[in-house]
């Protein structure tokens, strides 16, 4: 588990997260010289072996650039290193404002992204307003490697093709833009398939992974280590849930988890997340469903614990939309129960399937 020390920055307080993004600047920073000014432009040593080092650590990428965009993307391509960046920005607009657009894009948290430019007043910029963004100056690219925040104590197979899974999604996102028709029509289009199992030795890096970086659909907020992931695993007082998506552009990889406390003649529910990746597919209350439907089939009272966090509203959302009310509070904590009248479908459009 990641230290949640805070630290001051040049941009003001924050949490020792794991950064998600890095947002290179170009000019002087990505390389030598300065592109608009028909420069020779040239890779600063040693940069081609932190973006791919990054990659393969599945931190994403991106540029926020003052350029002309067409110039910046060729030039990119010429060094091979295009590829390596999502949603770059390469306009005329304030950094600040470019950090924000890849932040949308991205949908990740503003404190998981760090900035490197070689300009002051372009680092300055964006602490100013985006305080909780790191900014480090490009003459400590040599470091950058070694930065803890850069530096995952593991790398799972989810992780390593992090950027491909943008990618796809890219695409997704792109055909959906394209299609004319209703919206459940083209997700009926994409042969999702949706697996619930039972969590395998395999998974637990993972689903460590997960408790660490989803925040908005994350019931408790709690992060988990593998070895607690592991003992729960074992548990017969526990049920560990696991769910992986898939459809025609690929695999989203794992992204739920729902950890389940069985208790005699009730079930309780002590974590729940979904990767917030899959929220526009309609999947988000499928794992939920399942639960609903596994409870009253066994014929179980069924409770789930919540901790309001300032990033969480949405999961707090659903379970009042799940029908789930209240019934012990202190602080923070909360302890909800579902009388199971209620139980929601799985949408049309997904094929669930269930390896318990």
């Amino acid at each position: 588990m990641h230290c949640l020390a805070e630290q001051r920055s040049p941009g003001g307080l924050r949490s020792m997260k794991m950064v998600k993004c890095v947002v290179w600047d170009l000019d002087d920073t990505l390389w030598h010289g300065t592109l608009s000014a028909g420069a020779d432009l040239v890779l600063r040593d040693g940069v081609v072996n932190v973006i791919k080092t990054l990659d393969a650590r599945g931190v994403l990428q991106s540029v926020a650039s003052k350029n002309n965009h067409d110039d910046a993307v060729r030039k990119l391509e010429e060094f091979g290193l295009a590829k390596y960046f999502l949603y770059p920005q390469i306009n005329w607009n304030s950094k600040s404002s470019s950090v924000a657009a890849i932040r949308e894009k991205l949908n990740i948290g503003i404190d998981t992204i760090m900035f490197v430019d070689d300009q002051p007043f372009e680092r300055d910029e964006v602490a100013f307003v985006h305080p909780d963004v790191e900014t480090v100056d490009s003459a400590e690219l040599g470091t950058m490697l070694s930065m803890p925040r850069l530096s995952p104590t593991v790398v799972t197979e989810d992780a390593a093709r992090r950027r491909q899974m943008y990618l796809e999604d890219q695409a997704r996102s792109e055909a959906e833009l394209a299609y004319q028709g209703a919206s459940d029509e083209f997700l009926s289009g994409l042969d999702m398939i949706f697996t619930i199992s039972r969590a395998k030795d395999g998974d637990l890096l993972r689903l460590a992974e997960l408790t660490e970086r989803t925040n908005q659909l994350n019931s408790t907020g709690i992060q988990y280590s593998y070895q607690q992931l592991e003992e729960l695993m074992d548990s017969p007082d526990h049920d560990l849930w696991v769910c992986e998506l898939t459809d025609r552009y690929g695999s989203y990889g794992k992204i739920g988890v729902a950890l389940v406390e069985k208790q005699d003649d009730r079930w309780t529910v002590n974590l729940l997340l979904m990767s917030c990746r899959t929220v526009s597919k309609g999947v988000g209350t499928v794992l939920l469903s399942f639960l609903l439907h596994r409870a009253a089939e066994n014929g179980k009272r069924f409770f789930a614990r919540f901790r309001r966090t300032d990033r969480n509203r949405q999961m707090l959302v659903t379970y009042q939309l799940a029908n789930f009310r209240v019934v012990w509070r202190e602080g923070n904590d909360y302890l909800y129960e579902n009388d199971l009248a209620v139980r929601q479908e799985y949408p049309g459009y997904i094929e669930v399937k269930i390896d318990a």
